[in-house]
């Protein structure tokens, strides 16, 4: 079977323009991903975080780290908690 990782979160912008991918390997590590899409393209989302190389050895550890590295993520991680 080939390497395939698991989205387990997906967090989007307000506008849908950008998203944070939590995931877990096949080996039981996780990590994130940011990506961008634009509205015009129709090619899909593209990886500009270049985040994916890390290792994190829980999703709220991945998820701890995405938001002291997303700009904007933290907010919207909290924004949503309250709701």
């Amino acid at each position: 079977m080939a390497h395939v990782n698991r989205v387990v979160r997906s967090i989007e912008t307000e506008e849908g323009g950008r998203c944070v991918d939590i995931f877990v390997r096949p080996d039981g590590t996780f990590g994130f991903e940011e990506y961008r899409r634009d509205a015009e393209d129709g090619r899909g989302w593209f990886a500009i975080g270049y985040y994916a190389d890390g290792i994190h050895d829980s999703q709220e550890a991945a998820t701890a780290v995405a938001m002291t590295s997303v700009g904007w993520l933290a907010e919207r991680i909290v924004g949503h908690s309250k709701a």
